[in-house]
């Protein structure tokens, strides 16, 4: 195994900018059941906390409860349409590229259901670069929790590892697990990492200094 840091990247956000498909796919669910649409601000700040948290908060901004129907129906409709207008973030491919062809092992840990996360990462074509995935139902635990992250740093094999993410949740794990972060300032969130960045480009030359 490399010696070379992990690098353990969030998915929304941080490798692709979903949220138009995300808020499709709420608005769907949400028209069928009478309600109207949400905007694209107010969906940025509820995107972070997986699926269910997303679907809950789409309801509970109409003063609606959302039921486990709601979130089957969206989680359906997201995965069929997960790709229609989500990219991957500028200069992020390259990025990737360098990191892998230095020797770093790269992962993903993401609160997203792993089952939507991984057809995401085969039509962008990015699931070469990822042996690992963990996704937002494949521990017990979510991020900010650090055991979710703690499953990706053992899967790609243990030692140093780097946390990169654009919401406090995935500064919050890595700081749970004593692990640098590198927060993604052209994502969705705001907080506070050991580095922050504002292009991909930043991130091999951040990343080879530790």
């Amino acid at each position: 195994m490399s010696g070379k840091t992990a690098v353990i990247f969030d998915l929304d956000g941080t490798l692709i900018d979903s949220a138009p498909d995300l808020l499709a796919a709420l608005n769907r669910v949400l028209a069928a059941r009478g309600l109207p649409a949400l905007s694209a601000e107010a969906l940025r700040s509820m995107i972070g906390d997986g699926a269910k948290a997303l679907v809950e908060r789409g309801f509970a901004a109409h003063g609606q409860q959302a039921k486990p129907v709601d979130l089957a129906d969206f989680l359906a409709d997201y995965e069929e349409n997960a790709t229609v207008e989500t990219v991957v973030y500028p200069g992020m491919r390259e990025a990737l590229s360098q990191l892998a062809g230095s020797g770093h092992r790269l992962g993903i840990c993401t609160n997203k259901p792993a089952a939507a996360a991984a057809i995401i990462l085969e039509k962008l074509d990015l699931k070469p670069f990822f042996p690992v995935l963990i996704g937002g139902d494949s521990t017990p635990f979510r991020k900010p929790d650090p055991r979710h992250l703690a499953g990706a740093v053992v899967a790609l094999g243990g030692g140093a590892a780097v946390m990169i993410g654009d919401h406090e949740n995935d500064m919050a794990a890595a700081r749970g697990l004593g692990l640098p972060s590198i927060f993604a300032a052209w994502g969705y969130g705001q907080a506070q990492g050991t580095y922050a960045v504002h292009s991909a480009a930043e991130l091999p030359g951040i990343i080879a200094g530790l």
